[in-house]
């Protein structure tokens, strides 16, 4: 399959007690296609994946599965682990029903790029769908080089990258010009996602689009098109929505948005995250609309 379009990295909703929101999460998963999204991610890292119990998890995969199956789109699922071992486990039990696997670069580990390359190369081995790269160094400490990108888009099981470097360096520019035809490349750091289509990324996952679904759907649509004007106008006004969403840590002004909304019951994080401030929930509110 051939990854394109707008994917929707989906929050995980709470109730003001804390416990897993499943009908919000079913009601916003619903209104992410309405608006536009041409799949779901489940179980990343804006949807808190990391603070989730085990059962919270299997339930968050099933309500995001079951929208999928209903609406046609795909689902990808977030897998991640430190090891190579455990991450090819995670990969081998994941539910039949998902399209695609989101697979960081190792964090903390900080393999080599040769380590990285062989990393992938026995997971692929391992998962039952094609792998996406989440390249995203300032979270996992390991920059990757073109070089490196490369062979990993030549490994048989790799169907694309999510692309967040945190700019536009010459590895990305290298990259988007020798990548194979086949390999997508989703933009995934949201305030480059513009940039990034404009170099010929197939589509993005972006967290911001919680927001304005089908604005950023549009600004996919506008670059695929060759619409430059316009895409780059409508991305420098999404680049501010994105600044300010990502004035604190992710998710936590995504989710006081989207309560303030009343499309989540709560803006409930759990630690070490904290509640998004009233500042940066009133500037991104004022940007959103």
């Amino acid at each position: 399959m051939t990854f394109t379009g707008l994917h929707l990295p989906l929050i995980t909703p709470f109730t003001t007690t804390g416990a897993l929101a499943e009908d919000a999460l079913e009601r916003l998963a619903h209104t992410v296609v309405d608006d536009g999204a041409d799949g779901i991610v489940a179980l990343g890292t804006t949807a808190e994946a990391s603070s989730l119990t085990a059962d919270e998890r299997a339930r968050v995969l099933e309500i995001c599965a079951a929208v999928c199956a209903e609406r046609a789109v795909p689902l990808t699922v977030g897998v991640e682990s430190a090891s190579t071992a455990s991450t090819a486990e995670a990969l081998a039990a994941l539910d039949r029903r998902a399209t695609a696997a989101l697979v960081p670069v190792p964090a903390f580990v900080r393999p080599s790029e040769e380590g990285v390359i062989a990393h992938f190369t026995a997971l692929t081995a391992a998962a039952p769908v094609p792998l996406i790269i989440y390249h995203i160094p300032y979270r996992t400490a390991r920059p990757l080089s073109a070089g490196t990108l490369l062979s990993l888009a030549a490994i048989p099981g790799v169907a694309g990258f999510k692309h967040a470097a945190g700019g536009i360096d010459d590895a990305t520019i290298t990259f988007m010009a020798d990548r194979p035809d086949r390999t997508a490349v989703l933009a995934g750091d949201d305030r480059f996602a513009s940039p990034l289509l404009a170099l010929g990324a197939s589509g993005a996952i972006l967290a911001s689009a919680h927001l304005a679904t089908a604005r950023f759907a549009r600004l996919v649509a506008l670059w695929r098109a060759g619409q430059a004007d316009a895409a780059r106008a409508l991305g420098h006004r999404l680049a501010a929505l994105s600044d300010a969403l990502f004035a604190e840590p992710n998710p936590v002004v995504i989710k006081a948005v989207l309560a303030e909304q009343g499309r989540i019951p709560s803006r409930a994080v759990r630690l070490p995250l904290l509640p998004a401030t009233p500042e940066a929930t009133g500037t991104a509110l004022q940007r959103a609309s």
